[in-house]
């Protein structure tokens, strides 16, 4: 099996199971937190669909998904257009409301997508390309990747545990 194959079968992972997390979900039990701090399924799935739609689009050179077909505005958040959720308040993190677990859906294909056909034009040898210097090791197009899964793959369980509390 190949590197790229691997990926693929990989990602296709995370938009299987983000579908089964967020499905028929409410816009409160999208903001609802489970606990003083904790943060809401809504929160968490914007959060990582944000993450692989930057770190994608960092090292394909593409602009993201998030801008470039007005997911952004059909969000209508009021946080930067550049925001991934790294680093928000409380505060913050309340004010990313998403309006529809349809439109979280909706953006997760499309970021499903663009991974997908960056993916699909992978060689053998591109995981060993350096992506960013600026590492003590540099960090590899490989080691991004799958940094980038590892993320994704840690909130979709917060978010599937926060929706089980909630009794969705």
């Amino acid at each position: 099996m190949r590197s790229r194959d691997v990926l693929l079968y990989a990602y296709g992972q995370i938009a299987e199971t983000f579908t089964s997390t967020v499905e028929g979900l409410s816009p409160d039990d999208l903001a609802r937190r489970p606990g003083p701090g904790a943060n809401p399924i809504g929160w968490l799935a914007w959060h990582l669909l944000r993450v692989q739609d930057d770190h994608v689009a960092d090292v394909a050179g593409t602009e993201q998904v998030w801008t470039a077909e007005g997911w952004a505005g059909r969000f209508g958040l009021p946080v930067d257009d550049a925001a991934t959720g790294y680093g928000m308040s409380d505060a913050e993190v309340d004010a990313v409301r998403v309006p529809s677990a349809d439109l979280l859906l909706g953006y997760s294909q499309a970021v499903h997508a663009r991974t997908e056909e960056f993916l699909r034009g992978l060689d053998d040898d591109d995981p060993d390309r350096v992506v960013d210097a600026n590492w003590d090791p540099p960090v590899t197009l490989g080691v991004r990747l799958v940094s980038v899964l590892s993320d994704d793959f840690q909130h979709l369980g917060q978010a599937a545990y926060v929706r089980g509390l909630l009794g969705a």
